[in-house]
C-alpha cells in the first residue's frame, strides 16, 4: 500500500502487527481437492466417527459453521466419542486458567472464558464448544501461541518462541522455500492483497509460529482422540498443523476444511484438506475495506 511505502521495513511490519495480530481470516481458504460433504450435522460426524483426531476449520465469523460444528461433535459425543476438545481461541499460556476455573466453577462456560479468553475472538461462537466439553467432561487444551508471542517471533526470529534444540529439530532454519512462499501467499490472499510484500515473510513467520504450536498442543492427545477448534489455514493438509506431525500421527488424523459458497475460487494445486464442508457466507461488511482502513490508520501521521 502506497500509505506504508516510505516506512522503514521494521516499522512498517511493528505497524501492520499491532492492527493484524491475532491472524485474521479476511478471506477464507481457497478451493479443495477433498471429499465433498453436505453441510448436515450427520455428514459431518460420519466423516468423523471413522478417525480418532480430527482438525476442523472454519471462516471464525460464519455463526452457520460453528452450529453444524458444534451439532456434529455433539452427536459424536453422544455416541460415547471423549476426545478432548483443543481451542486456537485459548493461547497455550491460560491452561493453568482452565483448569483452575474448571476446579473452581465446575460446568461454568462463561467464568472459564472470562478467565482464560481474550477479547479479540466472538465468544458467542465458541461458547457452546465450551460448554459442550463441561458436560460431558472433556479435557480442554488451550492451543494457541499468544499475540504477544508471535509479534515477538514475527518481529525477530525463531529464537523469540523455541530453543535451539526445537528448531534443530524440526527444521525451522531450512524449510523449503515452496512452502515458505505458500505461506506468504496465503497471508497476502487472506488479507486481500493489501500487505506491503516487505511484511509477508514476518506475517509468515507468525503464522508458521502459530502451526507449531497447535501440533505441540494436540500431540499429547492424539493417541485418546482430539479435535482442534482452528480456522481454515491452520488445517490444509500441505502447509498447516499437519504439515508438523509425523506420518504415523498423521494416519488417524482427518481435516476438514469449512467454506464459504462462492467466496473460495482458487484451484488448490495440492489436496489442502480431507473433507470439504461448503455453507452460505456469513453477512458481513466488505472485509477488504475494513481491512484497508486498518491499514490507514496504523500508518504514521
Amino acid at each position: 500500500m502506497k500509505c506504508h511505502a516510505l516506512l522503514p521495513i521494521a516499522a512498517r511490519a511493528v505497524a501492520l502487527l499491532a492492527v493484524l495480530l491475532p491472524a485474521i481470516t479476511v478471506a477464507p481458504a481457497g478451493a479443495a481437492g477433498g471429499a465433498r460433504l453436505e453441510a448436515e450435522p450427520a455428514a459431518l460426524a460420519g466423516a468423523l466417527a471413522g478417525h480418532r483426531s480430527a482438525l476442523l476449520g472454519e471462516v471464525h465469523d460464519n455463526g452457520v459453521q460453528h452450529a453444524l460444528r458444534a451439532a456434529a461433535l455433539r452427536q459424536r459425543v453422544e455416541a460415547g466419542a471423549r476426545p478432548a476438545i483443543a481451542f486456537e481461541q485459548f493461547d497455550t499460556d491460560r491452561q493453568a486458567d482452565i483448569d483452575r476455573v474448571r476446579k473452581e466453577k465446575p460446568g461454568d462456560a462463561d467464568a472459564l472464558i472470562a478467565a482464560a479468553g481474550s477479547g479479540s475472538w466472538q465468544w458467542t461462537m465458541y461458547r457452546p464448544f465450551v460448554q459442550l466439553a463441561l458436560d460431558h467432561d472433556l479435557l480442554i487444551v488451550a492451543a494457541n501461541l499468544s499475540r504477544g508471542a508471535a509479534m515477538k517471533v514475527a518481529m525477530g526470529d525463531w529464537n523469540a518462541v523455541f530453543d535451539a534444540d526445537t528448531q534443530t529439530a524440526l527444521g525451522l532454519t531450512r524449510l523449503p522455500q515452496p512452502f515458505l512462499d505458500a505461506h506468504e501467499h496465503a497471508v497476502a490472499e487472506g488479507h486481500c492483497h493489501l500487505l506491503p510484500p516487505a511484511s509477508l515473510p514476518t506475517m509468515a513467520r507468525a503464522q508458521i509460529a502459530r502451526d507449531v504450536t497447535l501440533a505441540r498442543a494436540i500431540r499429547p492427545y492424539l493417541a485418546r482422540g482430539v479435535v482442534l477448534l482452528t480456522g481454515n489455514g491452520h488445517v490444509r493438509n500441505d502447509i498447516g498443523v499437519p504439515f508438523w506431525l509425523t506420518a504415523d500421527e498423521r494416519r488417524d488424523v482427518v481435516t476438514v476444511g469449512l467454506l464459504e459458497a462462492g467466496k473460495d475460487k482458487e484451484d488448490a494445486a495440492a489436496q489442502r484438506f480431507d473433507f470439504v464442508v461448503e455453507t452460505v457466507a456469513a453477512e458481513r461488511p466488505d472485509p477488504c475495506e475494513a481491512l484497508r482502513k486498518k491499514l490507514q490508520g496504523a500508518a504514521p501521521r
